[in-house]
């Protein structure tokens, strides 16, 4: 464990552990591939007494990518199904999201250090006076490397996987379809995930690499 990794990590943790705040709101972003998966053969449905029963057969019809925010403190979450995960994809995700949040006077943004992920992103796919202002409205935190379980964001689309994931999908249309229902249903029963380690239980737990910091 490294220096750099202790700081991003207690930077993160700290983060988790303001009240909060509706004007400073506390959002995780993430990201995954997806693969998109066809049938072959029509499957037979589900009917009483039988589960639905697939050919082992499929068709791959390329892939995609799954953009994940995330507020924690207010059980919300803003999901979209990308072709790419570019920078002028990034930077428009994150428009979207600003969008969402106009009476916020900051966005505090939990993320990874992917290349694709900095206010430069917005610039590529933005006017310059409108990628700044852009930029303004976020503040970046990192997580560090090796240390995505940092990310709630990631832990959401774990819950994603396993509830809405689990089946083949051929196409980004039912994709997208099939995640906004999931979304909307999260946001109606306002799920979260309860944090629980913060910096003390860091500094307890790992007390013998804090004594032995790599620079």
């Amino acid at each position: 464990m490294t220096s750099d990794f202790v700081w991003h990590m207690e930077d993160v943790l700290d983060l988790y552990g303001k009240p909060y705040d509706s004007r400073h709101p506390v959002i995780c972003f993430d990201e995954r591939p997806c693969q998109l998966i066809g049938d072959a053969v029509i499957p037979i449905p589900l009917k009483p007494g039988c589960s639905k029963k697939e050919h082992y057969e499929y068709i791959r019809n390329g892939t995609c990518c799954i953009f994940m925010a995330f507020e924690p403190l207010a059980g919300k979450r803003m999901i979209c199904v990308k072709k790419h995960r570019t920078k002028v994809d990034y930077a428009n995700f994150m428009k979207n999201l600003s969008e969402q949040y106009p009476n916020a006077e900051s966005i505090r943004l939990v993320q990874d250090n992917l290349n694709t992920h900095t206010a430069g992103s917005f610039y590529v796919a933005l006017p310059p006076d409108e990628a700044f202002e852009l930029a303004k409205k976020f503040e970046f935190h990192f997580t560090p490397k090796k240390g995505s379980w940092l990310n709630m964001a990631e832990i959401e689309l774990s819950a994603l996987s396993k509830q809405c994931l689990d089946r083949r999908i051929g196409s980004m249309e039912k994709l997208a379809a099939e995640v906004d229902s999931w979304e909307k249903e999260r946001n109606s029963a306002k799920a979260t995930v309860r944090w629980r380690f913060d910096k003390s239980d860091a500094r307890k737990k790992l007390q013998r690499h804090y004594f032995n910091l790599q620079n």
